[in-house]
């Protein structure tokens, strides 16, 4: 074989590899130890083009003076960048490498000390420094496939493989630095591209995750605790030697998916009105309707003096017996007003006798004499429009569940098709919402109907439907499916899509452990006061008992000591209490 061809051949093997290569560091490495092999080199260097139009120093290496700095080494350079352009952006071209960089152009120099033509006084100092002897050098850009230079590639001290003396770099040497040059430049501004989608794409993730965060103070921090709780408890499994983890591992395209599939647990939730996550009385929607009942009570008992007022004038009876039964009349009403503001609080449990009392209440009648149709938006005035419009003046009930409270569904339902091409298995509410105030008011627990839990509970949802929709690579699709099951459970009652525990991938189970613990031991929720440690494992452990939660994951979260590790970090000192670990760990 000619040593042209094997050089070529060489070529085409370098090629490949650096094709192959997918880490950054490790590609840049490759090149400048592959140029420095085929040129013979005593040391070289890589720099990068950044943004700013400098030469940032990215591998360094010298054989004689045993440095090797940048790439997979650890050891950091500290050298400044090269300036492409000096004072006022005038081009830098008295330094070798930003020349070739500024020029695309290729220079050979046999000796350093003899160049006039550039400024080696640093490589001069740096000579003095070491004792070493600077003096061929070959610099060559680093060109992309649209001819921009990305890099300059320098070679040092070519040597004479037979006596290994400091020659020049030879006319046949360059022709094939350059080649590779330029197979190094395709490969690695291809390698620096798909870096920075990647880093694109994390950012992303990051503000999505942020953003729903910051939405509501009801989420707090929880959408990044929890991506951080679920590699650490994924990292216990894989390190795991016991059954039934220890055949479990994650490769780093794995690893990946699951970092994407965690942060974006959640971004559902940017489909989900703040009034309804954040509701906190019954009949609170954008605003708490409640000041609107206050106001009608306000009128019912003026009309009840007015009344009072009326048969006085006329002598219908005893002035005091009259004011007697107003003033019993004015305190039965302040009463049934206090208990519907107590009904709109929530509970734990609303008794019949209390509903059929707020029924009783809804019954008093007043007096309207203006249009409840003027000044409205248009939708809330079509909403009206279902039935004829009330002869004024008119009388209406205090409380009411009118037509109008009724909001329809106006999108699609992805959950309401029992054949829906994601295997949503949800009951759907007939309408989107229910704005009855005597319906709200009768919520039997906490604030919210039956209509907002949905559209709560809807998040998870949006979250596949969202996620679905991203072309996903080969690699990173199962991250729907990854972000789609925290709400799921072990005996496939969970939601959306009623799968049991060995219908989910362990990274999905571990999401479920994560996102309940997250949320149990959460300091920032404005609305409960933080948990202690012991407290979470206790309910968590009944959670397993009932099996909503995989029980050999929680043992697992439990004797690998994340739940301490986690509760180190991020739980309030107050909340760090002693848990016994040995009452969760008998047998089932």
């Amino acid at each position: 074989m000619s040593s042209d061809q094997a050089s070529f051949e060489r070529l085409i093997e370098i090629g490949i590899a650096l094709s192959a290569e997918k880490d950054t560091n490790k590609l840049m490495e490759t090149i400048l130890l592959e140029a420095k092999d085929i040129g013979n080199a005593d040391g070289g260097t890589l720099y990068i083009r950044t943004k700013e139009d400098t030469l940032k120093f990215e591998i360094l290496r010298n054989d004689s003076l045993g440095i090797a700095q940048g790439g997979t080494t650890g050891e950091e350079i500290n050298i400044p960048p090269q300036l492409m352009y000096v004072e006022d952006g005038v081009p830098n071209t008295s330094q070798i490498v930003s020349y070739a960089a500024l020029f695309g152009k290729t220079l050979n120099i046999a000796d350093a000390y003899d160049s006039t033509e550039f400024d080696f006084s640093g490589t001069k100092k740096f000579d003095e420094g070491t004792g070493y002897r600077t003096t061929s050098v070959l610099t060559v850009p680093l060109k992309n496939s649209v001819d921009d230079v990305i890099g300059v590639l320098q070679l040092l001290n070519a040597q004479d493989p037979d006596s290994g003396q400091v020659i020049a770099f030879s006319g046949d040497i360059q022709p094939l630095i350059e080649a590779l040059a330029s197979q190094a430049a395709v490969a690695l501004d291809n390698a620096i591209l798909i870096e920075a989608q990647e880093n694109l794409l994390d950012s992303f993730i990051t503000l999505m995750a942020r953003a729903v965060d910051a939405k509501s103070p009801y989420t707090g921090g929880h959408c990044e605790r929890v991506p951080e709780l679920t590699e650490m408890l994924t990292k216990a499994a894989c390190e795991s030697v016991e059954q039934p983890f220890s055949e479990f591992s994650l490769n780093e395209e794995e690893w990946y998916e699951l970092h994407i599939g965690a942060w974006l647990h959640d971004c559902g939730k940017v489909t989900t009105p703040e009034y309804v996550v954040d509701k906190s009385t019954k009949l609170e929607t954008i605003t708490d309707r409640i000041h609107e009942i206050r106001m009608r009570f306000e009128v019912v008992k003026r009309e009840a003096v007015i009344a009072c007022q009326e048969k006085i004038i006329a002598g219908e009876g005893e002035v005091d017996t009259l004011r007697a039964e107003l003033d019993a009349t004015l305190a039965q009403i302040d009463d049934d007003f206090n208990f519907i503001a107590e009904c709109n609080l929530g509970g734990e449990f609303m008794a019949d006798d209390l509903v059929e009392r707020v029924k009783q209440i809804a019954g008093i009648s007043w007096n309207r004499t203006l249009s409840d149709r003027a000044g409205i938006a248009h939708e809330e005035l079509r909403r009206k429009e279902r039935e004829p419009e009330k002869d004024l003046p008119c009388v209406e009930p205090l409380l009411s569940d009118r037509i109008d409270h009724v909001i329809e569904h106006d999108a699609v339902v992805h959950s309401a098709d029992p054949d829906n091409p994601y295997g949503f298995k949800i009951d759907v509410p007939e309408n989107k919402y229910n704005l009855g105030e005597i319906y709200n008011l009768c919520i039997s627990r906490g604030t919210l109907t039956n209509e907002e839990r949905f559209k709560i509970n809807d998040h998870i949802v949006q979250t596949i439907v969202m996620l679905e929709s991203l072309p996903f690579p080969k690699h990173l699709e199962r991250v729907p499916e990854i972000a789609g099951g925290h709400h799921e459970k072990m005996d496939g009652t969970g939601y959306p899509k009623k799968l049991d525990g060995k219908q989910m991938s362990i990274p999905a189970r571990v999401m479920a452990i994560a996102d309940v613990f997250e949320a149990l031991t959460a300091a920032d929720r404005p609305y409960k006061s933080p948990k202690k440690l012991s407290d979470s494992i206790k309910i968590m452990s009944f959670m397993v008992k009932d099996q909503h939660l995989d029980s050999e994951l929680f043992k697992l979260f439990l004797t690998s000591g994340v739940y301490q590790d986690y509760a180190d970090k991020y739980l309030l000192p107050s909340q760090v209490d002693e848990v016994d670990v040995s009452a969760y760990l008998g047998s089932e």
